[in-house]
Parts: C-alpha cells; structure tokens; sequence
C-alpha cells in the first residue's frame, strides 16, 4: 500500500478548479482513508460547481489507481457553503427528480391526481426490485429484521440479494457470517460475497471491523452509490437494502436516486420508537416512496421457564400506528433469546430453525411484503396511459 504522503503527491499533480495551482496545494483534498489497496478520500469544490467539476474527480481517482498496491480509488465531491449563505441546491443527476415532490395522498406509491410524472430513475441491471428497510432511529433491530426478512424471501423462492447501506455501524457482514474482500470483476466492478445464498455487499468487508467511519455526507452517498451500481449483482428478483437509522443522506440518496419498490419501517411498541418511526415513514412519503408496510419487533416476550407473555416495551402500538397512517401491518416479531443469540453468533433464526415458530413469523412478513410489492405494480400498470392512434 502507498502512504498517504505518496497519495497527496500523486493528488498534487491534477490541477485545480481553474487550472491554477494543484487540489492539494489549493487544501482542497481532505478525507484521506487507505485499507488494503483501497484508497477514499474527498475534494471540496464550490457548491454551484460541482456538476461541472466531475472530470476533476475522475482525473483524481485515475492518478491514484497508478499507484502500486491500490486495488480501488473512490473520490467524492464535498462542498461547503459559506455562512449566512443561502443553500445551492445542485443541479439534479440523470433520471434524478428535480426537486422533493409534496407528501402522497393515501398508503403511498402513487402519485395525486394532476401531479406531473417525475422522471424515470434508473435501475439496478438485473435487479427486479428494490426495497429499503429503514427504522427512525437505531437499536429497534432493524438489521436482524433486514437479514431474516431477505432470507425469508429466499425461502419463500425468490432470488435475494443484500445491500447494506449503513456506514457508520454496518452489521449484515456478521449477521450473514460473511468475511473477506469483494474481487473486481472488470473495471470497477466487484463481486459481492455471498451467506447463505444470498448475495451480500457492506463496507463492513471493506474496512475493518473496529474503523470509524469519519465520513461526511458526500462520502457516504458515494459510497452507497457505488456499492449499489457497481457492483456484479446478477440476476435477482429482490435486492434488500439495510438502511442506516434516521433521515439523513443515504435514506434521501437511495429514494431519489433509485426507483425503490417500496419501504418496509421496523419499530418497536414504545411511544418513543413510534415517533421516530412516523419520521421516516412521512419521509418516504414526501419523496413518493410506497409504503410497504410497518413491522413491530420485540413486540412481546414469552417467559421460558412459566410459559407467561410479557410487553415489555408496549404492544400493539405498530399496528394501532399503521392503522392510524393507512398503511399495511406487516406482523409482530418477538422479544426471544433464540432470535438474539442466532444473530449474534451470524447463523438466523431462518437458517438453524427454518421450520420453528420464529422462522415462521419471517415467512410471513416476507410474503406480505412482497404480495404489496406485486400489488403496487398491478396498479402502476393499471394507471398506465393508453395511446390510442387514430387515423
């Protein structure tokens, strides 16, 4: 692996926004992170530019990659704005929507009536759907409920992949028990890992386990950008993404710049949880996002040694919410040892006990999930216009 000096001095050479002095000299390259051949790092340019600038991203990532040892160079575009500026908002990418449409009317996924169509978003090659699961806030075991859900789906005959799209706390390498390092393929193009059939691509296999990721947003949205597009998916009828907590960038990324099939919101009972859930849910909704549906972990918990049933956090506050928004209610996951335990030690519940109660439940939720996503699309082609030529 080169040093970060040997990487700067490489960086040296590509010229700055106006072809005066070097983006290092300029300190306009900060964000330097190396890895086992693999070298990031981010170029601040002005706002208003940053389109405009893209070849000097792409000559900054083909001086890198000559370097010896570097196996893949991934450069992003951050701005900054001066204070008391007002915000530029950039001009919008191919096939992106030119600005957030107003919230949907109904469960969600279509359109009001009279609103202009946005424009197409490109998708995945090969990938026949889409779906985010996303929660308003971390510890309602989002990513247990993302890998027993894919894996659901695969029991239930579909073809499965998985993108983990959490960053900063990337959690499905362990749940799949899945190590090492994606090959290229061509180009930039890597080949995911595979657990349990299903194909599986995280930074987690990137960095090492214990690496803060010191990221801003720009790096992040790069990032998911480029573990969604490049990378040798194949053939699959649903790849499920593990969204990070919250409604930051990579929840805004993913729903503007991907045509999702729709998104699944896991909470849990509690009032707390369930604010934070009606954030996320209402942000699918403004950028026209259909809901899928709300699933309730660690909804109960049954008493091993007296058989008795406890809610622990609250019960039923899911499906009372889900109810209340219109939007489907995907099914109650249990507060159980035996989940915690098979997650932890990265072989699911789905896989050691396929026929168990637990596993159950997941089929389930899988199905309702995928029967909405069928049902969504039966309506898109219902909606579609008809051309009619007459002579």
């Amino acid at each position: 692996m080169p040093t970060r000096e040997e990487v700067l001095a490489e960086l040296a050479k590509v010229k700055g926004p106006d072809l005066e002095g070097d983006i290092v000299s300029l300190g306009l390259v900060s964000d330097v992170f190396l890895s086992e051949g693999r070298v990031i790092f981010s170029i601040t340019v002005p706002a208003e530019r940053a389109q405009e600038l893209e070849p000097l991203r792409q000559a900054a990532e083909k001086v890198v990659s000559k370097l010896p040892g570097v196996k893949k160079v991934l450069a992003a575009l951050t701005s900054e704005r001066k204070p008391g500026s007002a915000p530029v908002r950039p001009a919008p990418a191919a096939g992106d929507a030119a600005s957030v449409p107003p919230p949907m009317q109904g469960r969600g996924g279509a359109a009001a009536k009279g609103k202009e169509p946005a424009a197409a978003k490109p998708g995945v090659p090969g990938v026949g759907a889409i779906i985010a699961v996303a929660s308003g806030k971390g510890g309602v075991g989002k990513s247990t409920t993302t890998c027993n859900l894919a894996l659901a789906l695969q029991a239930n005959g579909l073809r499965v992949g998985v993108l983990d799209a959490d960053i900063y706390g990337p959690s499905i390498p362990r749940l799949f028990r899945v190590s090492g390092r994606p090959e290229p393929v061509s180009g930039r193009i890597l080949k995911p890992l595979e657990g349990y059939g299903i194909k599986v691509m995280s930074m987690g296999f990137l960095v090492e386990e214990e690496t803060p990721m010191i990221w801003r947003g720009p790096m992040v949205i790069s990032a998911i950008t480029q573990m969604l597009r490049e990378v040798a998916w194949g053939e699959l009828d649903v790849l499920v993404v593990d969204m990070p907590p919250g409604t930051g960038d990579a929840q805004l990324t993913m729903a503007q710049n991907v045509p999702l099939a729709g998104a699944v919101i896991v909470s849990t009972p509690q009032d707390l949880a369930l604010i934070d859930a009606r954030k996320g849910l209402n942000m699918f909704r403004r950028v026209d996002v259909p809901l899928l549906g709300i699933v309730e972990n660690m909804s109960y918990f049954l008493c091993p040694d007296c058989g008795g049933r406890h809610d622990i956090f609250g019960h039923g506050g899911a499906r009372d919410e889900a109810e209340k928004l219109g939007v489907p209610f995907l099914g109650e996951v249990p507060l159980d040892m035996a989940i915690r335990e098979t997650s932890d030690a990265g072989t699911p519940v789905t896989v050691t006990d396929p026929d168990g109660a637990h596993a159950a439940v997941y089929r389930e939720i899988a199905r309702r999930v995928w029967a909405e996503v069928e049902r969504n699309r039966a309506e898109g082609q219902r909606d579609a216009p008809k051309i009619v030529l007459e002579s």
